[in-house]
């Protein structure tokens, strides 16, 4: 068989059936060029449109959202929901809120979502969902009635045995909230373990908001170890303000290390000494101020708008704010700025030609669905808890969760060793995502 010949060919028929949809392109050519290490050796894996299967999801739902706000105009937005693979578990993963959603956005994530539940080795299945509603700016009242409109729709096609979704970009507690309350009017059930991500009081989980953030730092951790380094006394760029960037400052501090500089969609803020964490949090989860309002209030910290964060010089880099983030050019600034290690916090941040550089620049790069894996398998926990009626302790569930970021690293190591790629944690990631699922889709029959 020709391998190269045989994954051109599934690809181009992937970008014939997806048309416009450009995150979704990049995201299934990662997977495929990893795949042609297995074909070569597992040539079985074509059989049965196995592959074509697995890009292709289960369900793609897509509804109006209409709502009202404070000024009594009615407004109308998208929603959408990507049922992507459920063939290890219920479909999970979260739901993004923010203008630039669209279906495309939405299947690149729930693709993405599919490895990355398989390798938390936990029983969910991947999916995707969301709206190009924003919610900055917006009234508490606004955010509420939007969010009882959206689930209105969704409930009919979520349960805890069926579809859990959780938060993402623009979706938080609040949010979390808003869309539970209506899901139990919608259904007259409790059923706590239909969301993930909510309140203490109300069936959440301890670490599920660190999750995301500690996880990345946890697998950049067993990266550096595998060099003989640790993450104590490093400088480290984090990009983005949001709930991930905010918890990877703070465990990467806590083990140690100096967050050099953080950012926000207005530019970026430098902190040649470390992060006031608790002044950060303040800025932006109570008072949802900008990055400058943190400048503005912390010693020695200096606000650069417009600037691009990664011309500072550090050790580590863990890009944490949203897709395609980090390109080439940026690539080469951190490499040229000593970078050694860069570990994705969000989803698919660095581009393709980044990696490249990443590669032949000889930092080590650890891929979204394996070192963020932390957020959906602390949320898989929050459902076994919500099963079991039982709450565990923070140092418990945060003790659960590094020994599943150890293991996935363990497992994509081991996976790029055994096919040749000695390092290579994107393959490696990718392939052991991959195989787990495809061999459950074989078991299970051409469905």
């Amino acid at each position: 068989m020709d391998v190269d010949s045989t994954v051109k060919g599934y690809y181009e028929k992937i970008l014939q059936r997806n048309a416009g949809e450009p995150e979704f392109h990049q995201a299934v050519a990662e997977v495929l060029d990893s795949l042609r290490y297995v074909l070569r050796q597992d040539p079985h894996y074509t059989d049965l449109g196995l592959i074509e299967r697995l890009a292709e999801p289960e369900r793609q739902i897509i509804f109006r959202v209409p709502w009202i706000g404070d000024d009594g105009q009615v407004h109308v937005n998208r929603g959408f929901r990507v049922q992507f693979n459920s063939v290890l578990g219920p479909y999970k993963g979260g739901l993004r809120f923010h203008p630039s959603v669209n279906l495309g956005i939405i299947k690149f994530l729930g693709f993405e979502q599919i490895f990355k539940n398989s390798l938390t080795g936990l029983p969910i299945g991947g999916g995707k969902g969301g709206s190009d509603f924003d919610p900055k700016g917006r009234s508490e009242l606004e955010v509420m009635r939007f969010c009882q409109s959206f689930m209105t729709e969704l409930h009919r096609h979520i349960g805890d045995k069926t579809d859990v979704p959780a938060g993402d970009i623009g979706v938080g507690g609040r949010e979390i909230g808003y869309l539970f309350g209506q899901y139990r009017r919608m259904t007259g059930r409790h059923e706590s373990g239909t969301l993930t991500g909510k309140g203490l009081q109300w069936g959440g989980s301890l670490v599920r908001t660190e999750a995301t953030g500690y996880g990345c730092v946890y697998f950049t951790q067993e990266m550096m170890a595998a060099r003989g380094e640790r993450l104590h006394g490093a400088r480290v760029i984090v990009s983005g303000s949001g709930n991930v960037a905010i918890y990877a400052i703070e465990k990467a501090q806590e083990l140690g290390a100096t967050v050099v500089g953080f950012s926000d969609s207005s530019g970026y803020v430098s902190t040649p000494d470390g992060v006031d964490v608790e002044l950060l949090k303040d800025v932006k989860e109570v008072r949802r101020l900008r990055v400058s309002d943190y400048a503005k209030e912390a010693t020695g910290a200096t606000f650069h708008k417009g600037g691009n964060i990664w011309e500072l010089e550090a050790d580590v880099a863990l890009p944490c704010a949203t897709q395609n983030e980090l390109d080439d050019e940026s690539a080469k600034l951190l490499a040229d700025n000593g970078v050694k290690y860069v570990t994705e916090g969000a989803n698919m941040p660095c581009t393709h030609d980044a990696v490249r550089v990443f590669h032949k620049r000889h930092i080590d790069f650890a891929p979204g669905k394996a070192a963020n894996a932390g957020g959906v398998a602390t949320s898989a926990l929050e459902m076994q808890q919500n099963a079991s009626r039982d709450s565990w302790t923070f140092e418990y569930t945060d003790k659960r969760l590094q020994n599943i970021m150890r293991k996935i690293f363990k497992n994509a190591a081991s996976t790029a060793a055994e096919y040749g790629v000695e390092g290579d944690y994107v393959v490696g990631a990718n392939i052991a995502g991959f195989k787990k699922v495809a061999d459950a889709m074989i078991a299970q029959g051409v469905i």
